[in-house]
């Protein structure tokens, strides 16, 4: 079954709060929910009714692949188009493919980060 785009957004938020140490806020503008480890982005989820995506960092061949495989997964808007994507409500974006984008997301920027801000194993 297809995330609707509220549903999409709302399973995001709840796969990244989930997560140990993570926090959120709106540092650029208030209609960008923003989710970080250890200060590092990980996930933004757009407030905008008319504009529900999500957008998470991913490695550059497996975000291609992405990008290929669903129509509404484009390269990452905000941010660096080959290390983010964007998922937006359709075919195939499904809750489990929202959750572990925004997992993926999360372990790619915490294992990138030096060992002592690094959160405990999940």
């Amino acid at each position: 079954m297809s995330a609707a785009g509220d549903r999409l957004q709302d399973t995001a938020r709840q796969a990244a709060l989930a997560l140990p140490h993570v926090s959120h806020g709106y540092p650029f503008t208030p209609g960008l929910d923003v989710y970080k480890v250890a200060g590092k982005v990980f996930l933004i989820v757009t407030d905008d009714p008319d504009e529900q995506i999500i957008t998470v960092k991913c490695e550059p061949e497996h975000a291609r692949a992405q990008v290929r495989g669903y129509a509404s997964i484009t390269p990452g808007r905000y941010l660096d188009k080959r290390h983010w994507i964007s998922l937006g409500p359709g075919p195939g974006i499904t809750e489990r493919l929202v959750t572990d984008a925004v997992e993926d997301s999360y372990d790619l920027v915490a294992e990138r980060l030096p060992r002592r801000d690094r959160p405990s194993a999940r």
